[in-house]
């Protein structure tokens, strides 16, 4: 077991998060984290209008998905997330992989990659 502890976070579409959580189960990382997010990036912003008013929508609805891995290769994480979210069109997304300083398991007491 590698002494690495790694978060890889995502933001992706909300319509590929099925994709997503079937591509982690299949590399080994079923554990995960699900947050309905906002923002925005390179996907053009959305004009309309309400009541007669014009409005612009520049943050558009994501999905942050964070999974902390010790014992499976977060590059492989990664890449699961990428090929699993991926559209072609803009505003597919974003993968980031950070290291984690320690971890902690609450019930067992287990600390580092024990804890993960």
């Amino acid at each position: 077991m590698s002494d690495e502890i790694k978060l890889v976070m995502a933001f992706i579409r909300p319509d590929k998060l099925s994709d997503v959580k079937q591509a982690l189960a299949e590399v080994g990382a079923p554990s995960l984290t699900v947050t309905n997010v906002s923002g925005r990036g390179s996907q053009p912003a959305k004009k309309g209008q309400w009541r007669g008013e014009e409005y612009t929508v520049d943050l558009h609805q994501k999905v942050k998905v964070e999974c902390v891995v010790a014992d499976i290769s977060a590059s492989d994480v990664a890449d699961a997330i990428v090929n699993a979210a991926n559209t072609d069109e803009k505003g597919d997304g974003k993968v980031f992989v950070l290291p984690v300083e320690s971890a902690y398991q609450i019930r067992t007491g287990n600390t580092g990659p024990d804890a993960v």
